[in-house]
């Protein structure tokens, strides 16, 4: 069990929907691997994580493929990962 408890926003699921019955079997297991890392350390790991700047500085994003992110939000006083949107890049949202 992790450190951080994920919770997945309602658009997010939709997008993690979307991942999962295109059949891209490297983004699923990119995914995967990004979701376990999440749990245990939000900040460093695969994907190229990087705090987002201006006015989504309280969000970070990793890289899933070539053009979509994982956005998420850290909550460290509630220990709280929040996953925002897996679709697309952060400037599509």
């Amino acid at each position: 069990m992790g450190k951080y408890f994920i919770e997945v926003e309602k658009l997010a699921k939709k997008d993690l929907e979307t991942q999962y019955k295109s059949g891209d079997k490297a983004s699923i297991k990119r995914i995967n691997q990004i979701f376990v890392e999440l749990s245990e350390h939000p900040e460093v790991g695969i994907g190229k994580p990087e705090r987002l700047k201006f006015d989504l500085s309280s969000y970070w994003s990793r890289q899933i493929n070539r053009k979509d992110r994982l956005i998420y939000r850290i909550e460290d006083n509630l220990v709280i990962v929040t996953i925002i949107s897996a679709l697309g890049d952060y400037g599509d949202k």
